[in-house]
């Protein structure tokens, strides 16, 4: 009765319980219509007959085949190979993009230098690098990392730079005030301050590397993701690709949920920028 009366004397739009409900459920009611609403529209292009079964498969086949591949254990063989490839890339990447971004937003020198160098790289293709990666290492693992690495390094190299560039200069003249100095001055300071644009560089560098992953990997046959895609081509197969396809996909977005999306979250409330 008093928790009634209490919620009768709140006017109806401060009172959370049904806002916060609504605002839980309706992303998801948006994305299972429009989802929904893509799959059968792809049902019925294919059900229409315009294209061949076979090069432009039903969703319901496609699924059928994802499922098959996962219950067999081949899509979850192939995406641990590819994760465990991507994590070695990326932490490469990051050590060295985290380092690069740094000295060129504060060293006018490499600024205009080095920073230049690195712009114009970013604009390249990963499968561009593919020739050099088998000229200079071969067909192995080493390859398929460095793909993987020049994919990424320079999306992360430029987000930490625009981040340490856009960081106020009064906080750090404060922080020299007060005596930082050196290593103190960019971990207590200058990277605080740069975190939401450098988790957005972070964030494009991963996917930029998983991109990459996937062309590296068609340079020589081992299980993985990029290979089931060669495979998939070779045999003809339009729904295997594009089951492997989904997988992809799937494997994207679950590492953006489960590791970027709650650092963002963070950083909007820490920074004071969530609703």
């Amino acid at each position: 009765m008093e928790t009634n009366l209490k919620r009768a004397a709140l006017p109806a739009r401060i009172w959370p319980g049904p806002a916060i409900g609504r605002k839980q459920w309706m992303p998801w009611a948006r994305r299972i219509i429009f989802f929904g609403g893509l799959f059968l529209g792809w049902e019925m292009i294919a059900q229409a007959g315009i294209w061949p079964a076979y090069l432009f498969p039903a969703p319901s086949v496609v699924i059928g085949t994802l499922v098959n591949g996962i219950g067999k254990g081949l899509y979850l063989t192939a995406a641990w190979v590819s994760l465990q490839r991507i994590a070695v890339g990326y932490a490469i990447s990051l050590a060295i993009g985290v380092a690069l971004g740094l000295l060129i937003g504060r060293v006018r020198a490499l600024n205009d230098t080095l920073g230049w160098l690195v712009l114009g790289l970013q604009a390249l293709p990963s499968v561009c690098w593919l020739p050099l990666a088998i000229l200079w290492m071969g067909l192995n693992e080493r390859a398929i990392i460095f793909v993987v690495v020049m994919g990424a390094l320079f999306s992360i190299t430029l987000g930490v730079e625009t981040g340490v560039k856009n960081t106020p200069p009064q906080y750090v003249k404060a922080a020299r005030v007060l005596g930082a100095r050196g290593l103190a001055l960019y971990t207590g300071v200058v990277l605080p301050a740069a975190l939401p644009a450098i988790l957005g560089g972070l964030k494009q560098g991963w996917t930029f590397a998983w991109r990459s992953l996937m062309a590296g990997e068609l340079l020589f046959f081992t299980l993985s993701l990029g290979n089931l895609l060669q495979t998939g081509r070779d045999l003809n197969d339009a729904a295997q690709v594009m089951a492997v396809m989904l997988m992809i996909i799937l494997v994207g977005v679950t590492i953006d949920q489960a590791i970027f999306a709650p650092l963002e979250r963070r950083v909007r409330a820490r920074w004071g920028l969530s609703g």
